[in-house]
């Protein structure tokens, strides 16, 4: 593999492998991050390991895993990277925890304005080209909102722990910045939108979701979720946990 860029060309040289290994992994739906990193202590021995951004349970795609203590030191200089996923927001419905595995309550835009579809209430009429017109309107750099279900600590707490004891609590915005944005199917029968998403680190897909359903008029939260990008590392050269053995993982570090 030829890297042009002299800060990943170092990451890429054998001089390093030796030292600070890393790895991509394909990470499933169903298991925490934290899952991985306890398997992947088994397979390869090693007790110190990290992973430079978390993906949810219900999500999969990318995880970028440190191994060895040496490069989990380092690890802070990929947490920082630029993302991009593969996201499917399910329309006409909102979570409390903006994604599928929260309470799902139905939308009503309206005493007549909705239609019934397989459980959930969509605006009659809307196209193909008034979703595009309403997803251009998240480009750009903007300020989020955490999410209550989040590991984002406030006042040394987890918001999680707090949204799980029915606890809200007012919390400042960040800089997120969204730079491509695009519609890649609108499956109406389905209510769903599949969306690809680049975007800064830090952002909160679970967020955009929703916050994209209150501008269709119609609510939304995230069903499905893919990390197909990590700054300049990509999905299709990660590695499925199940073919990595205690004898081959080094094979696939870089």
């Amino acid at each position: 593999m030829i890297v042009k860029d002299p800060f990943l060309s170092y990451y890429f040289s054998s001089e390093f492998v030796k030292l600070m290994p890393f790895i991509l992994i394909n990470k499933p739906v169903g298991p925490t991050s934290h899952d991985i990193v306890n398997k992947l202590r088994k397979i390869t021995g090693i007790k110190k390991i990290g992973h430079a951004g978390t993906l949810d349970p219900f999500a999969e795609g990318l995880l970028l895993v440190a191994i060895s203590r040496e490069s989990t030191r380092e690890i802070s200089k990929f947490v920082g990277l630029d993302k991009k996923y593969l996201a499917t927001l399910k329309l006409g419905a909102t979570s409390d925890t903006q994604d599928r595995t929260g309470v799902i309550t139905l939308c009503h835009p309206g005493p007549r304005a909705g239609i019934q579809k397989r459980g959930f209430r969509v605006k009659p009429g809307m196209t193909k080209a008034d979703i595009i017109k309403t997803l251009k309107k998240f480009l750009g750099e903007q300020n989020q909102l955490p999410p209550m279900f989040s590991a984002k600590q406030i006042d040394g707490k987890r918001l999680y722990k707090l949204a799980r004891q029915g606890k809200e609590i007012k919390r400042p915005t960040h800089k997120i910045n969204i730079y491509k944005i695009k519609l890649i199917k609108y499956l109406p029968k389905k209510n769903e939108l599949v969306l690809e998403v680049a975007c800064s680190s830090g952002t909160y897909i679970r967020a955009l979701a929703e916050d994209i359903g209150q501008a269709l008029g119609v609510g939304a939260y995230l069903e499905k979720l893919k990390r197909t990008e990590i700054g300049k590392f990509k999905l299709k050269k990660s590695a499925a946990l199940e073919k990595l053995t205690p004898k081959n993982w080094g094979k696939f570090c870089f």
